[in-house]
């Protein structure tokens, strides 16, 4: 018997795979995890980019009508890709002048590009409008804000990235018209 033990303790052949099967969890652990921080970093980095590309778009037009907006939420819909805008997503597009005391006030709004129930957090549209600190309007100006929503849903791990709703928006002003009506 003591023989036996003795051989069994000097054999190292299944040491390998002993420590694959140790380490091999903790491998597929940080590889999955990896692998949803990228996504969600990714995701960031392309709703950004979405508020960004609809927001100046909008500022570079002389007119706008409703359709012209509806065009645009369908060019944010490729942008955000290869996410998916319009199952998860909204983009809200808002004109903001000033009322005659002032005071920021959506001029007009529309929102399109998905089908995520979620409200602009700028302000309803006619209604007061809630701009960051320092972000101020003398008359006769306007400012397009373009919003984006994501319902953002983990696709490996929950514990890395938790679910939850995704916000980015950008600021521009209109370039060669007030944009304060939609046509």
């Amino acid at each position: 018997m003591t023989g036996l033990i003795r051989r069994l303790i000097g054999d190292r052949r299944g040491n390998l795979m002993v420590e694959l099967a140790m380490a091999m969890p903790v491998l597929t652990l940080l590889t999955l995890g990896g692998l949803e921080v990228s996504r969600y970093v990714l995701l960031h980095q392309k709703l950004d980019r979405v508020a960004g590309t609809v927001g100046d778009l909008v500022a570079q037009a002389e007119t706008l009508t409703a359709a012209d907006v509806d065009s645009l939420f369908d060019a944010a819909r490729h942008v955000a890709m290869p996410f998916d805008l319009p199952g998860a997503g909204i983009v809200i597009v808002s004109s903001v002048g000033t009322d005659s005391g002032l005071n920021p006030q959506i001029n007009w709004q529309r929102s399109g590009g998905g089908g995520l129930a979620a409200s602009s957090r700028v302000g309803p549209a006619g209604g007061s409008a809630a701009l960051p600190p320092g972000l101020t309007l003398e008359e006769g100006e306007t400012v397009i804000v373009a919003e984006v929503v994501y319902a953002y849903v983990p696709w490996v791990l929950g514990g890395v990235t938790t679910a939850g709703e995704l916000y980015h928006r950008a600021f521009f002003r209109p370039r060669f018209a007030s944009l304060a009506n939609l046509n």
